[in-house]
């Protein structure tokens, strides 16, 4: 005779039927609470998670490659685009034009995130990619001041606009993509990789620019040599397309978009099977958390721009240094961060994303002021061992937000998500840096105000950082668990599995 689960939850109260029954019982209660299956968890392919690592770091790389061309060509930008007169005028007006291109920023990232999530991270991302190359490339072709007069600040700000409102979805699209591809308990360390291309492509501008101004002097570097940063941007843009065209879409994503991929329990799928891209969402139900994004990416910002973009202007303006001699102090500084910044990943898939991120922000809080002081000495010891203390502490943030933030918000308004809250602060604190800084400098005539801005900053971060969630060696949210072997799976479900009793 047959028997229902209805006759064996009845029967569930006669302890003598559950003893000579116990595998049946066993059975039946599983079906009601059904364990983590092996077709509910992601194993990742090593070589895919390198491909989409390549592709989004390189991407990244080259964001930054032209951040840093821009900040490190700001005094002869000032010359070449805007009319004569007082320098300071000059370079603000030159600091200005960086900072607006972060105006569209939000904008960008309110366009790209949403669509991101409706029709897929891989395809905004090469679209990013392209409108990123022609802004940057089409600035290298601008004339100057000197020939076109007032239409050349005009293009250069048009062509800061385009640029500023491709970024908009590519950090956000990047750290979704590398996050979605990582298996959990390396999400740090993959994660860092996408933060090594900012700063690879710092080094680069700042090695090219100085390899060009000690070349042609500043004379050839206002009459041509400025172009030539601009204009490499152009066959990069080409490699990294061609790296992202080739790429898959996440895992995450195509689970998220298929349902027949996967059959996970009733309380997994049923967050990831509802994909939306609605802003107005967004903005109703994940609001705390945005707020909490546009904070910790607020105070990594400011401490960002400031010692990565606006350091090398501090040195030869306040310090006397030459433009060279203060790019090759950086190269150096980042050099080191380079070499550190993939195990400062590692190490916070061990020990967690809070202690490495509140170590980030206090150094900065504590440090900086220090560390100005030691800058303004104007040795080269102390110079480079002021800027290596803010630089340590700048690679704990590095190395770890770009497996913070995305772990942040849920899968289907991730990319979204993620592209609001981080533009909405880069545009806020980011891109407004240099600027502020120098027009601080200038109304107070205290050179230590870059010191006094990055701990404020670090102030709010400290705060930031003691509301946010531990997210380390966990499933992202919305997304079942992702592992790197079949074996690491099967254990995984093995852990789930009742102990047999004797």
């Amino acid at each position: 005779m047959a028997v229902s689960d209805s006759d064996l939850v009845e029967a569930d109260t006669d302890p003598g039927a559950v003893r000579r029954h116990r595998t049946l019982f066993r059975a039946v209660k599983r079906r009601r609470n059904p364990p983590l299956r092996r077709t509910d968890i992601t194993v990742t392919d090593e070589a895919a998670v390198k491909r989409a690592v390549k592709a989004a770091s390189l991407g990244n790389a080259m964001e930054w490659f032209d951040f840093g061309i821009y900040s490190y060509l700001a005094v002869t930008l000032g010359h070449v685009f805007f009319p004569s007169g007082n320098d300071t005028v000059q370079l603000l007006s030159s600091f200005a034009t960086f900072a607006v291109s972060f105006l569209v920023r939000p904008i960008g990232g309110m366009v790209f995130g949403p669509m991101g999530d409706k029709i897929g991270r891989k395809k905004v991302l090469a679209f990013t990619m392209i409108l990123m190359a022609i802004g940057t490339f089409a600035i290298g072709l601008i004339p100057s001041y000197a020939t076109i007069g007032f239409w050349a600040p005009v293009l250069l700000i048009f062509f800061r606009l385009v640029q500023g409102f491709s970024t908009g979805g590519e950090y956000g699209g990047a750290s979704t993509f590398i996050a979605e591809y990582a298996p959990d308990k390396r999400r740090g360390f993959f994660g860092s990789f996408l933060e090594l291309g900012t700063l690879a492509g710092y080094v680069a501008a700042a090695g090219l620019v100085t390899i060009l101004t000690s070349a042609l002097g500043t004379s050839g570097m206002e009459s041509w040599g400025w172009r030539v940063p601009f204009l490499v941007a152009g066959p990069i843009g080409l490699v990294g397309l061609y790296l992202r065209l080739k790429l898959d879409e996440t895992p995450a994503f195509q689970k998220l978009e298929d349902e027949s991929m996967h059959r996970a329990s009733e309380a997994a799928s049923s967050v990831e099977t509802t994909a939306t891209g609605d802003l107005k969402k967004i903005f109703r139900e994940y609001w705390p958390t945005l707020i909490l994004c546009i904070c910790l990416v607020g105070a990594y910002n400011i401490t960002d721009y400031m010692l990565l973009s606006y350091m090398p202007t501090y040195l030869s303006d306040e310090m006397g240094y030459s433009e060279t001699h203060g790019l090759l102090i950086l190269i150096a500084t980042m050099v080191v961060l380079m070499l550190v910044i993939n195990q400062v990943g590692r190490l916070s898939d061990r020990v967690g994303r809070k202690p490495l991120l509140m170590a980030g922000m206090l150094g900065f809080l504590v440090l900086s002021l220090p560390s100005f002081l030691l800058v303004r000495q104007g040795s080269l010891v102390a110079v480079a061992a002021g800027m290596l203390m803010l630089g340590l502490s700048l690679v704990c943030l590095l190395g770890t937000m770009s497996a913070t933030l995305p772990a942040l918000f849920p899968t289907q308004v991730r990319y979204g998500s993620l592209s609001v809250g981080y533009n909405l602060s880069a545009s806020l604190f980011g891109g407004t840096t240099p600027l502020v800084i120098t027009a601080l400098i200038s109304a107070t005539g205290s050179d230590l105000m870059p010191a006094y801005y990055a701990m404020g900053a670090a102030l709010v971060g400290v705060i930031a950082v003691a509301f946010t969630k531990e997210t380390a060696r966990q499933p992202l949210a919305g997304s079942p668990p992702s592992v790197a072997t079949a074996r690491e799976a099967a254990e995984m479900v093995e852990s789930q599995a009742p102990a047999p009793k004797f």
